[in-house]
């Protein structure tokens, strides 16, 4: 279960960190945008973002 979670974590990290990697500029942008949304819409994005990674997580092991 370790293993499995630290993969996890550092897929995490890999993926994150290819935006500010190949397009430094656009991930500057849309930072200093996130930073101006309520602390509504960022909460909304943050449930989006969970919802969808679970959905990814049951289809991957359900299919």
């Amino acid at each position: 279960m370790t293993d499995t979670l630290l993969s996890a974590i550092a897929l995490m990290l890999v993926l994150e960190g290819v935006l500010p990697f190949i397009l430094p500029a656009v991930w500057r942008d849309t930072f200093r945008k996130l930073v101006d949304f309520s602390d509504g819409q960022l909460r909304f994005i943050g449930l989006t973002s969970m919802l969808v990674g679970l959905l990814v997580l049951f289809l991957a092991h359900h299919t």
